[in-house]
């Protein structure tokens, strides 16, 4: 494989208002609204991206019959040190299902419940 194997993530979510509240203020970010073609029942808020830089980006996705929560995809969120974004969470309706733990010569994850039950984790090397 020669490019990395993640290119996109949809973080799917019931109350689109709510859920871009929760990441814009835990991430320190701005979701922008994500064109999609009119006779759609989709809407969608795209992450900030860099093209030029390391990682994937994605979007937080509102579609009829993808309920949020309950499924078996986890994404990680990088982090300059993922205490400061977990301090966040519990504050902006998420849940904290595991403080800041060492993982080695990998750095360091906060595990986290958003407002819409999805998973996720946070990420950093200090």
């Amino acid at each position: 494989m020669s490019k990395n194997p993640i290119g996109w993530f949809e973080i799917y979510v019931m109350d689109l208002v709510r859920a871009k509240q929760f990441y814009e203020s835990v991430l320190g970010v701005k979701l922008d609204i994500l064109p999609v073609p009119d006779d759609s029942n989709i809407e969608m808020l795209a992450f900030p991206s860099n093209m030029e830089e390391y990682g994937a980006t994605g979007a937080l996705v509102k579609m009829e019959g993808a309920p949020s929560g309950g499924n078996s995809t986890l994404i990680y969120f990088n982090c300059g040190d993922c205490s400061v974004e977990e301090s966040r969470v519990v504050a902006n309706g998420g849940q904290i299902t595991q403080t800041k733990m060492s993982i080695g010569e990998y750095g360091f994850c906060t595990m986290a419940i958003d407002t819409e039950g999805n998973m996720f984790g946070l990420h950093s090397q200090k």
